[in-house]
């Protein structure tokens, strides 16, 4: 008699796609880790983690934000990552190695648990997670009432800031090490 013994995460992770589709009618992936698609329910605008963590220092408007790793994504309205291109080269950041990224149509996000649930180490957790009922997300208004969504321009314009800001930091940063203890060219 032979049988297979379930895996100790698999129920949680069941749970987890089960709690994103009842709460959020989000489109979840069972399995490990849950995946999240993009595209249908929201977008995300991914960033580096210094940037995405200074966007956040700053009291920008976001929806939900999930550190993964090295980056930080924002939870966007859907269409958002069609506007994107568009809307840095409006905010005059066109050529500038910025490291903005965007998720839409057709991509997918490693699901944090959800809130109050343990995160093993290393993976994604949720740094201002989704609370169902009062989901906002950040979307391109016209003028006029946005119904009181974060506007998806100021936020773009904030993640890009911080991104440059960010780069140059790391790029000083590599620099003073590479010139640390050597001589000056006079002396």
């Amino acid at each position: 008699m032979s049988f297979t013994v379930p895996s100790p995460r698999a129920p949680s992770e069941g749970c987890a796609a089960q709690w994103y589709r009842r709460e959020f009618g989000w489109d979840a992936t069972d399995g490990s880790p849950v995946r999240l698609a993009t595209g249908a329910r929201f977008d995300v605008l991914e960033l580096p983690a210094d940037a995405g963590t200074a966007v956040l220092r700053r009291g920008a408007r976001t929806g939900p934000v999930a550190l993964d790793g090295p980056r930080v994504r924002l939870l966007v309205a859907a269409g958002s990552a069609e506007e994107l291109p568009g809307l840095l080269d409006w905010l005059e950041w066109r050529g500038v190695d910025l490291d903005l990224t965007a998720l839409g149509t057709g991509g997918a996000m490693t699901a944090p648990p959800p809130p109050g649930r343990c995160a093993p180490q290393g993976a994604a957790v949720w740094l201002r997670p989704p609370v169902a009922g009062r989901l906002q997300l950040p979307a391109l208004t016209g003028l006029g009432d946005s119904g009181g969504a974060p506007d998806l321009v100021r936020l773009v314009d904030t993640a890009a800031t911080e991104c440059h800001r960010a780069r140059l930091t790391r790029t000083a940063r590599t620099n003073a090490r590479k010139t640390r203890g050597q001589p000056l060219a006079f002396s």
